[in-house]
């Protein structure tokens, strides 16, 4: 019988706010064993299980928890890791909120289960345990590349290994997990559990080559040359978008993809760093997705004495998870909303000879909107508010307003298809591009996205390029 009278989630453990603004440490602790089982003993065990037409990749989420609730945690793992590649990775950066857990009936009444909060520690609970090594799978001698390490990427290339496929990997960077290493941080996504997901693609046999850039070190023509039957792309969506204002050159304006791959990836907040960042002072971070809270939490822990959020509309269409907006604040992120920028003003150095366009950022000018009428999309269109224009205090912007699919692999690839936003062009059902072989997925197809959407993307075109490869040589 479910507990019925617990209305709400249990409480997730994490640090003080006060103590975690200062370090890149995980902000949650996780589920303790008696945490977990008390809020599995919450699911009522649907049988039209709702909640698992809400996620991406179908994860049996009643059939998981009822292993949780009957403490067969490596039951529960199995379950979770039969349909997805990375659980560590989705029970910590989901938007459950928006998805499983929106569908939960225990939302009607109160909150829902809190699904995400359970996977992560199924999944933590199996990677701290000592694991015999995966069974590598029967080889069927047919081979195919994925390019890109994260996260369709790899939930391809796992699905296609446990199918007897060899699959190699190729990612552009030094090291691989793409977005999940070098966009989200530490205190919201350690490397390590990234690494382990990374560890167990491998023991599936899964082979992954990294600085490998396609288009420039490899072109898709001469990865089928190589003798690969298919391919996947998941490249992801690379490409930082800019506002378009006077005074994007100054030093000191970052896009967030620049900002987050510093600190993320090439660990600028050391004391000596290889890649330096700009640190201390007051940031403006523009945009209100997900990755602008990254981005403004980051320059918190970095030694920012203010970080604002400046956001063209309200709180209510803010984008981001409502649990990140949260942690925000409690960390003391200031928000700065229905404002918009018109102009990032600083100086130039004059003993700076070599591009006369280099200078510093010394504010940003800004204009107050209002909500206007709904756009096509049903939100609200932020409207200027006329005479509204003031100025910023800041001395480092931080554009985080979206991204675009790299233009590299569809600028050498013949017979690829993109839209107009730079997109690769696939049938929904399948990942098919327009080049016969060629499958796609993920933020190169959509433009940025979830990881759980992604991960959905490669299982499609997982599925579709067995059925593909298995009509190709039917004899």
């Amino acid at each position: 019988m479910a507990d019925m009278k617990t209305m709400k989630k249990h409480p997730m453990p994490e640090q003080d706010a006060k103590v975690r603004a200062h370090n890149f440490d995980e902000v949650s602790y996780g589920y303790t064993e008696e945490i977990a089982v008390l809020e599995a003993d919450r699911c009522l065990n649907c049988k039209n299980m709702p909640c698992v037409s809400g996620c991406p990749v179908n994860v049996p989420i009643p059939a998981f928890i009822e292993r949780v609730r009957a403490k067969d945690y490596e039951g529960a793992y199995e379950r979770i890791s039969a349909v997805s590649s990375l659980p560590a990775v989705c029970g910590r950066v989901c938007p459950q909120e928006r998805q499983c857990e929106e569908k939960c009936v225990r939302g009607i009444k109160g909150e829902p289960v809190a699904i995400g909060r359970l996977e992560r520690f199924v999944a933590d609970r199996h990677n701290a345990g000592k694991k015999a090594p995966a069974a590598t799978p029967t080889p069927n001698g047919r081979r195919v590349a994925v390019i890109g390490s994260g996260p369709s990427g790899p939930t391809c290339a796992g699905d296609l290994a446990r199918l007897g496929y060899g699959v190699t990997v190729f990612e552009a960077l030094h090291t691989a997990g793409g977005v999940l290493v070098y966009g989200i941080p530490e205190f919201r996504l350690p490397k390590t559990i990234v690494q382990t997901e990374v560890d167990n693609l491998k023991a599936l046999g899964v082979e992954i080559e990294t600085n490998v850039i396609i288009g420039k070190t490899l072109t898709v023509d001469e990865i089928f040359a190589k003798g690969y039957d298919a391919i996947f792309i998941g490249s992801g969506a690379g490409l930082p978008n800019f506002m378009g204002i006077p005074g994007e050159s100054y030093k000191g304006v970052y896009s967030a993809n620049e900002f987050l791959t510093r600190s993320n990836l090439m660990k600028a907040y050391k004391e000596d760093p290889e890649t330096p960042i700009m640190k201390g002072g007051r940031v403006a971070v523009v945009g209100g997705g997900n990755v602008a809270m990254d981005a403004a939490r980051t320059a918190l822990r970095l030694g920012a004495e203010k970080v604002y959020i400046v956001y063209r509309r309200s709180m209510e269409e803010l984008p981001a998870r409502a649990e990140e907006v949260h942690h925000a604040e409690e960390e003391g992120v200031e928000f700065r909303l229905l404002y918009n920028p018109t102009e990032i003003l600083g100086y130039r150095n004059p003993d700076d000879r070599r591009d006369p366009k280099n200078g510093f950022v010394t504010g940003m000018r800004c204009v107050r909107m209002r909500l206007g009428e709904p756009d096509e999309q049903g939100r609200r269109r932020p409207v200027e508010i006329p005479g509204s224009e003031f100025l910023l205090d800041v001395d480092v912007v931080v554009i985080a307003i979206g991204t675009s699919p790299n233009p590299l692999i569809k600028s050498t690839t013949e017979g690829l298809e993109v839209n107009r936003r730079g997109g690769i062009v696939v049938e929904e059902a399948t990942g098919q591009t327009s080049r016969e072989g060629v499958f796609a997925g993920g933020d190169a197809v959509t433009g940025a996205a979830t990881v759980i959407s992604a991960m959905g993307a490669g299982k499609i075109a997982a599925r579709a390029i067995d059925e593909y490869i298995k009509n190709k040589y039917k004899s």
